[in-house]
């Protein structure tokens, strides 16, 4: 039988993981080395969610023994490197992230999509 959550601790649940949603997850610790400081910064985001269910009353066979019932819940954070400040002399740059994996579907699409259309010409100039 699954054990039943009250509404309050769900919300106490949702609270701490809210709080550990703090600027050290987003802003790493400095790292400095020969007069420059690189600071990392990561893109979080995060959500919950919850639900209910409800009764009906059984009919025909069964009909002493109420039917259905549910609840539940969830949260969760995901992070990824957003780029680093770096701070040289007094002035600070920011560095992107950049995301290897997603230029290189990005160019496979490109790439596929220019094959379907050269076909479609090559086609067309056959008639």
């Amino acid at each position: 039988m699954p054990s039943k959550i009250s509404v309050g601790e769900i919300l106490d649940r949702a609270r701490a993981g809210t709080e550990s949603a703090m600027v050290s997850r987003v802003f790493g610790a400095p790292i400095e080395r020969d007069g420059v400081t690189v600071v990392p910064v990561a893109t979080v985001t995060g959500g919950g969610g919850g639900g209910g269910g409800s009764g009906t009353a059984a009919t025909g066979e069964d009909s002493e023994t109420p039917q259905g019932e549910g609840s539940g819940g969830g949260f969760g954070f995901s992070a990824r490197p957003a780029g680093v400040y770096v701070i040289r002399n007094g002035d600070a740059l920011w560095r992107p992230a950049v995301d290897v994996n997603r230029l290189a579907i990005g160019g496979q699409l490109v790439a596929i999509v220019a094959l379907l259309v050269a076909r479609s010409i090559v086609r067309r100039r056959r008639r």
